[in-house]
């Protein structure tokens, strides 16, 4: 073996025994699982939203939510005729399933609904692409506000580590406490 070598084999040799073993490298932290929810209802923009009908039989049907920053409110407009109004006057629960299909991912988001009635909350919560469907505006009489105030996520999403339980199925769950 030439000294060059021997040089280049004892400086490796000595760069291996310097490193840290791998076990005591910090693992990657894992995802905040509130900014996975909040990522894959984005990915999949609209929402099933399921309400308890008058009957006591669940309804269900699309909506397209508006999202704030965090998974503590989502905001949802619609017609003040429609059976959803009457429903959550009734029982306020709400069910909400987003589901990215190009990522095999969702996200059931369960809350209580409430009517927004004040005129600048209403005005800072709309949405551009509701403009279509409410003639008269974000203040208009044809437009009924909600905000959405979940107290869980459950959340699957293999590729992100949140897998269902292999034996029950059961989603990762994730309680969301109420704001002061």
């Amino acid at each position: 073996m030439t000294s060059t070598l021997r040089r280049t084999v004892a400086a490796l040799a000595f760069a291996c025994l310097a490193a840290p073993p791998a076990a005591a490298q910090q693992p990657p932290a894992a995802p905040d699982p509130r900014v996975v929810a909040l990522e894959i209802m984005r990915a999949a923009r609209y929402a099933t939203l399921v309400t308890v009908g008058t009957n006591g039989h669940p309804q269900a049907r699309i909506i397209d939510p508006l999202l704030g920053t965090d998974v503590g409110t989502l905001w949802m407009a619609t017609n003040p005729r429609s059976r959803k109004v009457t429903e959550l006057r009734r029982d306020p629960r709400v069910t909400l399933l987003f589901f990215d299909q190009a990522r095999g991912e969702f996200v059931t988001v369960l809350g209580r609904a409430r009517r927004v009635t004040d005129a600048a909350e209403r005005a800072r919560r709309w949405k551009a692409e509701w403009e279509p469907f409410y003639p008269g505006g974000k203040m208009g009489p044809d437009v009924a506000l909600y905000a959405i105030t979940p107290f869980r996520v459950e959340i699957v999403s293999p590729a992100r580590g949140f897998r269902n339980d292999s034996l029950t199925w059961r989603p990762v769950i994730v309680p969301i406490p109420p704001r002061p």
